[in-house]
């Protein structure tokens, strides 16, 4: 375990999201491929609502003045990330994807029957796993190549969202282990219903942007599903990331992310905060490194 980064509350940088120019198929000009991002990065504004209201559950109890100050930052960055993405969603919209349908459905499942049925620390388990998958996306997007041919734009929002997730990435686990005191069990069977969950919802929502751009046929799925599950596809690539949760002595800071951490922080201090530029340097470093 190393010494954790501090938490930096910054506020969402410009990314163009909204310029005339980004191409539909942002991602190697491939359907499928963006529209999985798309889909994903549509749930994230109501995600990062949920998160932070599981987090808050237990906000009263926190005694430790470092942990309070954590989530506090946790909470503002979460905020962040939510407005950054529905700038994207914005953009969505205008493509004839049902944004606003499949965010009313979203938020009916996460508050009137997880925030319902489940216990607080179920929700708060689903938070921290929420997390780990995040933290996870973070070296499949960079280290993995994924977003070598994105739009720069486009991977510049994922790199910043990323680096704050490795940021706070412990916050929720933090909590979830030391305030709500949830076992062993309770945190995997979470990290195993969010495991089914969010991707049935993305690849289902893939379904619906594809419909729409008329590429929804077998091919495109087939081809999609291969890249995302096939022999060194994106998943099969951070499995053992993935499986590192099972431990039961697990922590999130076992998983050293110093070294991508540090490329964009000192690229975007190095642009005077231009997240587009941070970006682009961060995927020619890793690319240089493959």
């Amino acid at each position: 375990m190393y010494q954790a980064p501090t938490v930096i509350p910054r506020k969402a940088p410009d990314f163009h999201l909204l310029d005339a120019d980004l191409p539909k198929h942002w991602l190697d000009g491939d359907a499928f491929k963006s529209r999985f991002f798309d889909a994903m990065q549509l749930l994230f504004p109501n995600g990062e609502k949920f998160f932070i209201n599981c987090v808050r559950d237990y906000k009263d109890r926190i005694t430790d003045p470092v942990l309070a100050q954590q989530v506090k930052d946790f909470i503002y960055q979460e905020g962040q990330h939510a407005m950054a993405h529905m700038q994207f969603n914005q953009r969505l919209r205008e493509q004839g994807i049902a944004v606003d349908h499949v965010l009313d459905q979203q938020d009916y499942v996460e508050n009137q029957v997880f925030r319902q049925k489940f216990s607080k620390g179920f929700t708060l388990g689903m938070t921290a796993a929420g997390e780990h998958f995040t933290a996870i996306m973070c070296h499949g997007f960079f280290r993995a190549g994924v977003m070598d041919k994105a739009d720069s734009r486009v991977r510049a929002l994922y790199a910043w969202h990323a680096i704050e997730e490795l940021e706070h990435k412990a916050v929720a686990f933090d909590v979830m282990q030391k305030v709500a005191k949830v076992g062993y069990f309770t945190r995997i069977a979470s990290l195993l219903f969010v495991s089914l969950m969010f991707p049935l919802h993305t690849l289902l929502i893939t379904g619906h942007m594809l419909s729409v751009d008329g590429k929804n046929s077998l091919k495109a799925w087939l081809k999609g599903l291969w890249w995302l599950y096939g022999w060194n596809g994106l998943y099969p690539r951070i499995l053992g990331h993935y499986f590192a949760y099972f431990k039961p002595g697990f922590h999130p800071w076992q998983h050293d992310d110093r070294t991508l951490h540090t490329e964009w922080c000192e690229a975007y201090e190095r642009h005077g905060g231009d997240a587009i530029k941070a970006g682009d340097d961060v995927m020619s470093l890793s690319l240089a490194a493959a």
